[in-house]
C-alpha cells in the first residue's frame, strides 16, 4: 500500500508538472500578446491570429499524437511533446517578426496540443477507479499553478524587462523531459497490451455503435469549452485594458482572477468521486456561463474582479472534471486517440474563440455581447452533457 501511494504521488507530480509548463506557456501568451500589440503596433485582428495560429497547432497535436501514444506508448509521446513545445517556446525569444514567431507558435501548438490528452491518458490507466477522478482534477490542478507563474511572469518580468525575458523562462521544460526520460514509467495498462493497435482500425472504433455517442458527446464538449477558454482567457488582460484600465493594472487584476482557479480544481476534486462526473462537470459549467455574462457586463473595478474570479473558478473546476471524464468513455486500445480526437475537435474551437473576439473588437462590439455568445455557448455543451453523457464515476477501465 506505501509502494503504491508513493508511486501515485510521484507520477501526479512528474506529470502535474508538466502539466504546469503548458499552462506556463498559455498563460504568458495572453501577457504576451498584450505586450507585443504596443511593441509591434499589432491590430486586433492579428493579435486574434496569434492566438489561433497557436490553437492551430493543438488541434493538429491533439489528434496526431493521440493516435502515436496508442500505438508506440504514453510515456515516449509525453516526453517528445513536452520537448517540442519547450525548446520552440524558448525560440520564440529571438524572433523579430511576426512570420517566424506564428510559425514558432505553431509547434509550440503541436506539443502543447499533444502533452495533454496524453497525460491524463497516462495518469487515468496508473490509479485505481475511487480516486482516479480525484488524481485527474488534481492533474489539472497543476493549470492553475502554472498560470499563476505566468501572472507573475507578467507582472512582474513582462513589464519591467519585456516580453523575450518571459519566454526564455519558458524553455526550461527541456531539462525537465530529459529528467523525465530516466523516471517516468509507461502506463500499466498500455503495457499489458499483447498487440499494439493499429492507427486506421481505432480511428474506425471511435465511430462504432458502442462508442460513437460518447465520441460526438465529447466532441461538442470539448469544442464549447476550448471555444469559450481560449476566447475569453487569452484576451483577459486585454479585455481589461479595453475596459479602461492600463497595462499594469490589467495584468494586476488578472493576477488576482488567476489565483481563484486553485479553490475550483480543489472543490471540483472533492467533489467528483463523490457525486459524479455529470454533476460536477454541469455544475461547474453553468456556473462558466452565469460568471461569464456578468464579467461582460461589469463596469466597476469590484465588479470586474469578482466576476472575474467565479470565472476563473468555475471554468477551471470544469476543466478538471473534463479531464477526467474524457479517458473513462474508452477502452485501452483507443483510449488516447479517443482523447486526444476529443481534444483535437476542441482546439478548432480555440482558433475560432480569439479570432472571433478580435474581429468583434475590431469592429466596436461591446464587451457584454461578446461575453454574452460565450455565455450560450457553455450553455450549448450542459445540453450534451445531460442529453449524451453517461456516468462514469468509479467505473473500471477496460
Amino acid at each position: 500500500m506505501i509502494k503504491n501511494i508513493i508511486t501515485k504521488q510521484k507520477l501526479l507530480t512528474i506529470a502535474g508538472l508538466g502539466w504546469l509548463f503548458d499552462a506556463m506557456d498559455v498563460g504568458l501568451l495572453s501577457f504576451v500578446l498584450a505586450a507585443l500589440a504596443s511593441d509591434w503596433q499589432l491590430t486586433s485582428k492579428t493579435i486574434a491570429w496569434i492566438g489561433s495560429i497557436n490553437s492551430i497547432g493543438m488541434a493538429v497535436g491533439a489528434f496526431l499524437f493521440g493516435l502515436l501514444a496508442d500505438r508506440f506508448g504514453r510515456r515516449a509521446i509525453f516526453i517528445f511533446t513536452l520537448l517540442l513545445f519547450s525548446i520552440a517556446s524558448g525560440l520564440t525569444a529571438l524572433t523579430t517578426g511576426l512570420t517566424l514567431f506564428l510559425i514558432l507558435r505553431f509547434f509550440i501548438g503541436l506539443g502543447l496540443g499533444g502533452e495533454l490528452p496524453v497525460a491524463s491518458t497516462l495518469v487515468a490507466e496508473s490509479v485505481e477507479s475511487h480516486e482516479r477522478g480525484k488524481i485527474i482534477v488534481l492533474l489539472e490542478s497543476f493549470w492553475a499553478f502554472g498560470w499563476i507563474i505566468a501572472a507573475l511572469i507578467g507582472y512582474f518580468i513582462i513589464t519591467d524587462y519585456g516580453w523575450r525575458i518571459a519566454m526564455l523562462l519558458s524553455a526550461l521544460p527541456a531539462f525537465y523531459a530529459v529528467y523525465l526520460r530516466i523516471n517516468l514509467p509507461d502506463s500499466p495498462h498500455y503495457n499489458a497490451q499483447k498487440i499494439k493497435p493499429k492507427i486506421i482500425n481505432n480511428l474506425k472504433m471511435l465511430w462504432s455503435k458502442d462508442y460513437k455517442k460518447a465520441t460526438l458527446m465529447l466532441g461538442i464538449v470539448w469544442f464549447c469549452v476550448v471555444f469559450s477558454y481560449y476566447g475569453m482567457f487569452l484576451w483577459l488582460p486585454s479585455v481589461v485594458i479595453l475596459k479602461g484600465f492600463d497595462l499594469v493594472k490589467s495584468f494586476e487584476y488578472v493576477l488576482i482572477m488567476t489565483l481563484a482557479q486553485l479553490p475550483g480544481y480543489f472543490t471540483a476534486a472533492w467533489l467528483i468521486d463523490r457525486v459524479g462526473r455529470k454533476f460536477v462537470l454541469i455544475t461547474y459549467l453553468l456556473g462558466t456561463a452565469i460568471s461569464a455574462y456578468f464579467f461582460g457586463i461589469a463596469e466597476t473595478v469590484i465588479q470586474l474582479v469578482i466576476s472575474g474570479m467565479f470565472l476563473s473558478f468555475f471554468n477551471l473546476g470544469a476543466w478538471g472534471a473534463l479531464y477526467a471524464y474524457t479517458p473513462e468513455q474508452y477502452p485501452t486500445t483507443i483510449r488516447a486517440t479517443g482523447a486526444g480526437t476529443a481534444a483535437g475537435i476542441g482546439r478548432i474551437g480555440g482558433i475560432l474563440g480569439p479570432l472571433m473576439i478580435g474581429y468583434m473588437v475590431s469592429y466596436q462590439f461591446s464587451t457584454s455581447t461578446i461575453f454574452t455568445i460565450f455565455c450560450l455557448v457553455v450553455m450549448i455543451a450542459v445540453i450534451a452533457i445531460i442529453f449524451l453523457g453517461k456516468e462514469t464515476k468509479q467505473a473500471h477501465l477496460l
